[in-house]
């Protein structure tokens, strides 16, 4: 599973290095986003900008995540692709979650600077 993680302000980056998130590689991916929200918090900023396939799979590893987060801990997304985004616009689940256009924006916005 390819995560690379970058602490940033009120938090980590956590940037997918995969393409796919899908049935084949789920549970792993949501065992890591646990391990790395043990560590880290209490923002997570998930960026997808590389992962251009993502099935029911994906969503529901990253639901369980967030399910799982303590109090006053939060997931956020950034740098959905095209794909991704649809997956997330059709469940409705673009209403949930924090969505930003990508990690640069984000992790700006966190520190208070213009992008």
């Amino acid at each position: 599973m390819n995560i690379t993680i970058e602490e940033i302000e009120g938090g980590v980056r956590a940037r997918v290095g995969e393409t796919r998130l899908d049935a084949a590689i789920s549970i792993r991916f949501k065992d890591r986003l646990r391990e790395i929200m043990s560590r880290h918090g209490p923002c997570l900023l998930l960026d997808l900008s590389m992962v251009t396939f993502m099935d029911s799979s994906g969503l529901g590893a990253i639901l369980a995540i967030r399910r799982a987060l303590p109090p006053g801990h939060r997931i956020e997304l950034a740098g959905l692709t095209p794909n991704v985004d649809r997956v997330f616009r059709l469940t409705r689940m673009d209403l949930v979650f924090t969505i930003h256009g990508s990690a640069t924006d984000a992790v700006a916005q966190a520190e208070g600077t213009p992008s």
